[in-house]
């Protein structure tokens, strides 16, 4: 499966997959409904504000079946910026083969490459217990901290 993939950085005209994907997986990680217009502004903004982040998606035969957002976050402790992986999904008939696998082996490389990035981070629902043992088979480690939310 992943020798036939494509892992790429997303463009605009990819925005309106991204938007669906995103509506999709705010409703399987945390029952929420997204509003279809808000996310599609949502996809179609971060390509206007690259200052912000970028997607990589995963396409195989032309089709999108993957993608994720890196967004920025700065690190006085590190003088560097971690990349945080936000926004994860692929289709589910794409699971469990290496999907995911290529994505964020991707997204790890070019993180290497760029000068100041000191690290990858996401956060996962604590009852994702499938999400959690997929990350910690690439690599990633558990930390301690929690996070809190004031929404506007």
């Amino acid at each position: 499966m992943a020798q036939e993939l494509v892992i790429r950085t997303a463009e605009r005209g990819d925005a309106a997959v991204i938007a669906g994907f995103n509506i999709v997986v705010a409703a399987e990680t945390e029952g929420k409904q997204l509003d279809e217009a808000v996310a599609a502004k949502g996809a179609v903004g971060l390509f206007d504000k690259p200052q912000y982040g970028f997607y990589i998606v995963a396409e195989k035969a032309g089709e999108l079946v993957g993608s994720l957002m890196i967004t920025y976050e700065w690190s006085d402790w590190r003088n560097g910026v971690y990349w945080w992986i936000q926004s994860a999904y692929v289709k589910p008939e794409f699971r469990g083969v290496g999907v995911f696998t290529a994505i964020y082996e991707y997204v790890r490389a070019r993180a290497k490459e760029q000068a100041g990035v000191c690290g990858l981070r996401l956060y996962v629902e604590k009852e994702n217990a499938t999400a959690q043992r997929l990350y910690e088979r690439l690599g990633m480690i558990e930390k301690s901290y929690k996070v809190y939310e004031e929404s506007f």
